[in-house]
């Protein structure tokens, strides 16, 4: 039965290094949550820890009301998916599967039906007799997922198990792992570099820095609402545009830029007192290219369009605004191209509820 994770103040020191200072999260029941970072953030530290493969210096952890905090990784009820898949390879499919059974003494009558149930939530059943070389990287992937499944943990824990695969494999898996976790009804944390990975696999997500936690909350609540310029850059791409707040009206904070005024209606609007310097952060996909509005219509500027990256179905233009201002701007089905040092004017607009107003 999956059980809520709670993590209390938790610190972790190597040396004289804090490398997790002060982490207080609670992951419910059967929620998938995604530890999300760069390289050195502490999100494999922390998930070590929740794991029991390392100790922590301060603070709690619990799974449901049971605290585990000190307790060795084989009585957590854990299980744990590593990047690199760690299969035995002359043991068939099914013994790579059993071999966690075996260790906690399980007869091999008893092993079957459960060893079976894990590799048919992972879609491989019919490949019990096989050896991992036989596979692709997906389906070994699989194999380890269904290695952690078998001992029917409270929690899955995944260190970046998607790491070793090819793109169109790493796609793929994304789904399977949502499904597998959601048809076992466990409680997962997954730690990944990949915003993409978590936007489309997650339940919540948490973003980390330098030992903190930043912001948690629903994959399009991070990414549409981010709470400061770090997750705004991190979780997606976008533009920072400095300002100075003018005023508020009855439709979010007026900021005078070096392109003219603003309108954000977004973001940290508590903290807007007039004559704070500030940054709106605005996503390619939010800048509407070749407006025509209304006169009076907020944050419509002239500007130049300077450069273009074609990636297919879309394309990513370089728009440059007066004052030195650069935007990225996402074309779905593109009209045109500017390349090879071309430019040409454009008009663009972007929503004011689109605008999220930083402050640091």
């Amino acid at each position: 039965m999956a059980v809520p994770i709670i993590i209390e103040n938790l610190v972790k020191r190597f040396g004289k290094t804090e490398v997790l200072k002060g982490i207080d999260v609670r992951i419910g029941a059967g929620e998938i949550f995604f530890l999300l970072g760069p390289s050195g953030c502490g999100k494999t530290t922390l998930l070590r820890a929740i794991a029991g493969l390392n100790e922590p210096d301060g603070g709690r952890i619990l799974a449901g009301d049971r605290d585990v905090t000190h307790l060795p990784p084989h009585k957590r009820d854990m299980g744990m998916v590593f990047q690199s898949y760690a299969l035995w390879p002359h043991m068939t499919l099914f013994e790579n599967v059993a071999f966690g059974l075996e260790m906690r003494g399980m007869r091999k009558a008893d092993m079957a039906p459960r060893v079976m149930k894990a590799l048919g939530l992972v879609r491989l059943a019919d490949r019990a007799q096989s050896k991992p070389n036989e596979l692709s990287g997906g389906q070994q992937q699989r194999v380890a997922l269904a290695r952690a499944l078998v001992i029917e943990p409270q929690c899955l824990l995944l260190d970046e198990p998607l790491s070793n695969l090819d793109a169109k494999l790493r796609i793929e898996m994304r789904t399977e792992i949502r499904r597998i976790c959601k048809e076992a009804g466990l409680t997962a944390i997954y730690v990944t570099h990949d915003q993409k990975e978590a936007l489309s696999i997650a339940d919540r997500v948490a973003v980390l820095e330098s030992g903190r936690l930043l912001q948690t909350g629903a994959p399009d609540e991070v990414y549409l609402r981010p709470r400061n310029k770090f997750v705004a850059q991190f979780i997606g791409e976008t533009t920072f545009v400095e300002g100075r707040v003018k005023g508020r009206t009855g439709a979010g904070v007026e900021v005078e830029t070096a392109a003219g005024t603003w309108l954000a209606a977004g973001g940290a609007e508590e903290a807007a007192d007039a004559g704070r310097t500030v940054w709106l952060s605005v996503r390619p996909e939010a800048v509407r290219l070749h407006a025509e509005m209304s006169a009076g219509t907020p944050n419509v500027f002239d500007g130049t369009l300077s450069g273009t990256v074609y990636l297919g179905e879309t394309a990513q233009h370089d728009v440059e605004l007066p004052g030195g201002i650069a935007l990225k701007a996402l074309e779905v089905r593109p009209r045109r191209m500017v390349r090879d040092g071309k430019r040409e004017p454009v008009r663009v607009f972007i929503d004011p509820a689109d605008v999220q107003l930083l402050t640091e």
